[in-house]
């Protein structure tokens, strides 16, 4: 019952503070995982290419996949309510005070002020993900190789993926669920072939 109580206090502070959509909680994950051992940046990285590739919202597909591979069942919803219970919150007390204050200039310095720093931890979510995704440093710090410092399978796959949507008329009107599916087998080749 405790661990419950801690997912979802967890999960609440995560929805409180990431501000500006799903890529935005990947910081709070990334500190998340470590603190609690619920996951490892490795899993962290899984997490996140499974929920970009499904419906839904990146947050709460994050957190209801963390919510169940920790607890089940009961620790998704638990998880998901817990990230999506201050978004709730905060909704209902703007609703109910915004027509008061809609033309207040502190309420729209503070909504502008919001935007640059939704948009810092939007920009902090993506540079961590291209270096789980494409970086070694661990790796680098045991060998001191430059090489090694790089994953040049995935480097190879993203600079694929760039090429065929952005360059090659044919596949730029190709649906982005083949180039996810595509990407999902290229990956499971990798695996079996121990590359």
């Amino acid at each position: 019952m405790m661990f419950y109580v801690q997912l979802f206090y967890e999960f609440f502070k995560v929805g409180l503070f990431a501000i500006g959509g799903g890529l935005a909680t990947y910081p709070f994950l990334h500190e998340l995982g470590p603190r609690t051992g619920w996951f490892t940046v490795e899993e962290l990285a899984d997490m996140l290419a499974v929920s970009e590739s499904t419906p839904g919202p990146l947050g709460v597909n994050m957190a209801s996949y963390v919510g169940f591979s920790t607890g089940g069942v009961p620790g998704a919803v638990i998880a998901t309510l817990g990230l999506v219970t201050p978004s709730i919150i905060i909704i209902l007390i703007i609703a109910r005070v915004l027509r008061a204050f809609r033309e207040n200039r502190l309420v729209d310095a503070a909504f502008s002020g919001l935007r640059p720093a939704s948009t810092g931890m939007i920009a902090a979510a993506g540079i961590g993900v291209v270096e789980l995704a494409l970086l070694n440093p661990e790796l680098w710090r045991q060998t001191g190789r430059l090489a090694d410092l790089f994953q040049w399978k995935a480097i190879l796959l993203a600079a694929a993926l760039l090429v065929l949507t952005r360059w090659v008329k044919w596949t730029k009107k190709l649906h982005p669920v083949i180039f996810i599916a595509a990407s999902a087998a290229v990956g499971i080749a990798f695996s079996f072939a121990g590359a």
